[in-house]
Order: structure tokens, then sequence, then C-alpha cells
């Protein structure tokens, strides 16, 4: 598992006060694989929520002095604030369940004192694909190479220090 430091303080505040505030969450996307382990970088940081209108949202956002844009004609909804600035709010995620039939195979990272949910890798590999976009075909090898390397350090267990 990757060292959660790829967030910076601020969006670690909005992640842990989403957490406290009992928000059903997860992170998705590049960001989610970072967390598991795989060399990738991304300029966002993607958020499923399981129901947007929830009142603990805006909790979270009062918190931390951020905010919540509608959507609008043109564009989806965000967050703004400082800090926040680098969450985008995903509405579905091609190629896979809803919500709730992902949540079932996600993992949990240490974020901190506290543990966020984040799609499994071989999901956002399934979402990659589907989605087919040419930035998502870039980094298909290397999610699956990340995939592959994590699996077998799985099976292999832990390693004995000496």
């Amino acid at each position: 598992m990757a060292d959660s430091s790829i967030f910076g303080d601020r969006e670690t505040e909005f992640l842990k006060e989403l957490v406290r505030q009992k928000v059903e969450f997860m992170v998705v996307g590049l960001s989610a694989a970072a967390l598991q382990g795989a060399p990738v970088v991304t300029q966002d940081i993607d958020l499923w929520f399981r129901s947007l209108p929830d009142p603990g949202i805006e909790r979270a956002l009062q918190k931390i002095h951020g905010s919540y844009v509608p959507p609008t004609a043109s564009t989806g909804p965000m967050f703004a604030g400082k800090g926040i600035e680098l969450f985008d709010i995903v509405l579905r995620m091609d190629g896979l369940g809803d919500f709730d039939e992902e949540k079932k195979n996600a993992i949990r990272v240490p974020l901190g004192r506290i543990k966020v949910l984040v799609l499994n890798l071989e999901r956002i590999i399934a979402s990659k694909k589907a989605a087919g976009r040419k930035k998502d075909k870039i980094v298909l090898k290397v999610l699956a190479d990340s995939l592959k390397t994590i699996r077998e350090r799985e099976r292999s267990g832990p390693r004995k220090r000496t």
C-alpha cells in the first residue's frame, strides 16, 4: 500500500472531515490507484459519493471553509475553496456497477488515524477500459503491472525482517 502523503494537508483534512461526518464516498481514478501503490500521477482527486445531496458533505465543507458549486448547463458539480480545488466530483464510473455494488469490493486505506474507502485497482482498470479515452489507454499497462505486483505480494505473504 502506498503512503497516503500523496495528499496535501488541506486535502487530507477534507477527506478526514468527510469521514467524521459519516459521508459515504470513495476515492476513485488515478488517486485511488496511487494509494494502492501504482506509480501514477494525476492532477485531481476523484471522489464518488453514494448520495451527492448528503448533508454531511455540506458540514464537512463548512468545517474547512469550502463550498459546493451546483452544476450548470456547461459544468458539473464541483467544490470551491482553498485546498479543495483538486477534488472532482464523479457522478458515475464507466463500465462499473452503482456505488453500493462497487463499495462491496472497495478497500480501506489508512489516512492518518482514519481510513478512506478506495475503489480497488481491478475495478479502476475495468472503468478505464470501458471509458476508452486516450488518456485512460495510456495508463492501462502501468495499472495492470501494478495489479500484478500487488497480487504477487499478497500471495507471497508478509516479508520476514532479518
